[in-house]
């Protein structure tokens, strides 16, 4: 049976990975996010739905909801794949802005979206948001970590609301994932070296990684699998 599955950050990194798996099984796929011509060609390359918007506006999504509403009438998964790490400037004008702007980069993305379309979702359907390890040890000083921690009892929360309906919930948080823009070209071969030491398996992640979990946890394998978080990182969140 040909589902419809919505993710957003679908034009580049984990979101597109995530977009292509399901596009292969032969599901619709429509993906969201901010940059219109990046998600046209996406979307083109995957055989998927783009939708243009920014999610961290009430309206954006809204008009989205809309959009899908007429065009689908039901979704089947929910993928809440958008966010990234906002810099700011100095002084505590600068604290506020980067603590606002990842608030909304990270956590508005994927809570207004799951607020509006939770309707929308047919009963069995899945939620599945990405996190971070930089959730559970950091990340360095930003608000990024924080914020993906934020995710977390509102995924177990929604888990216990939605479960009656045969709707799951669940998190999914990489570590160090190569080729995305997360990490491109920000991370010298010393970084790069660091990090991957801290995997147990002795490599970094790849976005294939994440769409291979979050489809099982799509799966009807999955079906009894909610209110967790699957930590994809090689390991290394319990160091070396």
């Amino acid at each position: 049976m040909t589902r419809t599955i919505v993710v957003s950050g679908g034009g580049t990194g984990i979101g597109k990975a995530v977009a292509a798996r399901f596009a292969d099984d032969g599901d619709r796929v429509v993906i969201i996010g901010r940059r219109a011509d990046v998600l046209e060609e996406a979307a083109k390359e995957i055989g998927g739905t783009a939708l243009p918007a920014d999610l961290s506006e009430p309206a954006e999504v809204e008009r989205v909801r809309a959009d899908l509403a007429e065009r689908f009438g039901m979704i089947d998964v929910l993928v809440n794949s958008a966010g990234g790490n906002v810099e700011g400037h100095g002084g505590l004008d600068g604290v506020t802005e980067r603590w606002t702007g990842n608030f909304r980069a990270n956590v508005l993305t994927s809570v207004l979206p799951t607020e509006a379309f939770r309707d929308l979702l047919h009963p069995s359907g899945r939620i599945v948001f990405i996190s971070s390890i930089a959730a559970f040890r950091g990340s360095g000083g930003t608000s990024y970590g924080p914020m993906k921690a934020a995710l977390h009892p509102y995924a177990f929360d929604l888990a216990a609301a939605l479960g009656p309906r045969g709707i799951t919930v669940n998190v999914v948080a990489p570590g160090f994932i190569a080729d995305t823009e997360f990490f491109g070209g920000t991370l010298d071969d010393e970084r790069r070296a660091t990090l991957v030491a801290q995997t147990h398996t002795g490599r970094a992640g790849a976005p294939q990684d994440i769409a291979e979990t979050v489809h099982w946890l799509a799966s009807p394998g999955g079906g009894h699998v909610t209110a967790q978080i699957i930590q994809v990182n090689g390991g290394a969140e319990r160091g070396r």
